[in-house]
């Protein structure tokens, strides 16, 4: 992508000014853009594992769900880079590009494929809906990382979404007739949301020099050395139905890649610490689409512990 042409003559990047009071109408309205794309990506995601199949049969492994999209966003990003003919990125943005590659690109992605074959996209959207604070906090501890730190009423709030997202897990485990302890679909996707929100800080930190655009290509392109092979390797045996595609194909395209594009300019015109919160409309979304996708069920109490962490969230990360 022509390495050196574009690195010549260029005047120096700004310095970084901190995020005004209030995000601009601008971030916030790419910010819910994004939030509700990414918001279909939780009931596509389980429409491409084959839950509306019958057959109790994934028709997608997780696997190749989660690298065959990294690996078709990349494709998508090689063309995009070649087009506007960008520059590689500086020594010092490699390293933040190599952990948001990892964090969005591979654990997060992952955790949502193997969670959804075994619970529905509402209950995975309950857990999901720690990323916000998760964002914020990550922004307030990590050095360097724009906003301000959080103030004990923030850190009071996501001691109490923790908590609840806990509560949800172990009703859920006690519903199910299981053992009051929670479940592992929950911790794996609590794992993914922690790696996610890590994620997203540092790729806002490379969005203001480089452009949210050339952020999330890079990001693609650096998953490829792992993304391609094991893509390969786990390449569908059996013929899939053309919603399992669909269903692929958007969230290799749009989840992966086009989202992006809106969500790391939002963070970037607003902050990670404050933007973020946009992010609690997320699990609505999820469920909203569950119901015509999936024809899930809609559970008072989902809704209830959704609304609970949601308003949470809101508080806590609140100027």
């Amino acid at each position: 992508m022509n390495p050196g042409a574009a690195a010549v003559n260029q005047p120096p990047a700004p310095r970084p000014s901190p995020p005004s009071a209030a995000p601009p109408v601008a971030a916030v309205a790419l910010g819910v853009l994004a939030v509700a794309l990414f918001g279909l990506t939780l009931p596509v995601t389980r429409l491409a594992l084959g839950a509306t199949t019958g057959s109790g049969n994934a028709a997608m492994s997780p696997w190749f769900l989660t690298f065959g999209r990294v690996v078709l966003a990349a494709a998508l990003s090689a063309v995009f880079l070649l087009l506007t003919r960008s520059s590689w990125p500086r020594r010092g943005q490699w390293g933040p590009l190599a952990v948001a590659a990892l964090g969005n690109a591979v654990l997060y992605p992952l955790s949502l494929a193997l969670a959804l074959q075994h619970v529905d996209a509402a209950h995975v959207a309950v857990v999901t809906a720690l990323l916000p604070l998760a964002t914020a906090a990550a922004a307030a501890l990590l050095a360097g990382a724009p906003g301000s730190r959080g103030g004990p009423r923030f850190w009071a709030c996501a001691a109490l979404s923790c908590a609840l997202v806990l509560a949800f897990s172990l009703w859920r485990a006690r519903a199910a007739g299981g053992v009051f302890a929670v479940a592992a679909v929950d911790l794996i996707v609590a794992a993914g949301v922690a790696a996610a929100s890590v994620g997203y800080v540092y790729g806002a930190r490379v969005t203001r020099t480089m452009g949210a655009e050339r952020v999330i290509c890079w990001i693609t392109l650096l998953t490829l050395p792992v993304s391609l092979p094991v893509a390969l390797w786990t390449w569908p045996e059996q013929p899939l139905p053309a919603t399992a595609w669909g269903a692929f194909a958007y969230v290799g395209a749009v989840s992966m890649w086009a989202a992006f594009f809106a969500w790391y300019r939002a963070l970037d015109w607003g902050g990670p610490l404050r933007v973020s919160q946009l992010q609690a409309l997320q699990p609505f979304f999820s469920i909203a689409f569950a119901l015509p996708l999936l024809g899930e069920a809609l559970e008072a109490a989902t809704l209830a512990f959704a609304a609970a962490v949601v308003v949470t969230v809101v508080v806590g990360t609140r100027r």
